[in-house]
């Protein structure tokens, strides 16, 4: 995922992309129902320590809407969904810029795409 991204002209016909800000998940994954599952982003172009942003992981379950789960700010403060805090936490390490979701006790109504997604400064 690209954030504040420049366009600049390479070539007549190319273009190339900079991305100031670049959110980085990991592959795909499949998980037994029950089992405990670790998703991490990595971060770069900012510090998760940066008070001026939070780093929020959202869901969208096939056909359904967006929904949000929780967000780790640069504060250190952590925020989760009502509806979600007793299935998933959200966390931070900040010696490799990254920020992690953890799910207990998924099962088949929790498939969905999760996406890790940076919130505008304020």
């Amino acid at each position: 995922i690209c954030h504040n991204h420049k366009t600049l002209k390479a070539e007549e016909n190319q273009v190339a992309v900079h991305c100031n800000v670049e959110l980085t998940q990991m592959p795909s994954v499949v998980q037994p129902p029950g089992q405990p599952l670790t998703l991490t982003c990595k971060v770069s172009g900012y510090s998760v320590t940066d008070r001026s942003y939070c780093t929020n992981w959202i869901r969208q379950p096939a056909g359904e809407a967006l929904e949000w789960i929780g967000e780790v700010c640069g504060s250190g403060n952590l925020y989760h969904s009502e509806k979600l805090k007793n299935k998933f936490s959200v966390s931070r390490d900040t010696s490799s810029s990254s920020v992690s979701l953890r799910g207990n006790g998924l099962q088949a109504a929790d498939t969905a795409v999760y996406y890790c997604a940076r919130k505008a400064p304020w």
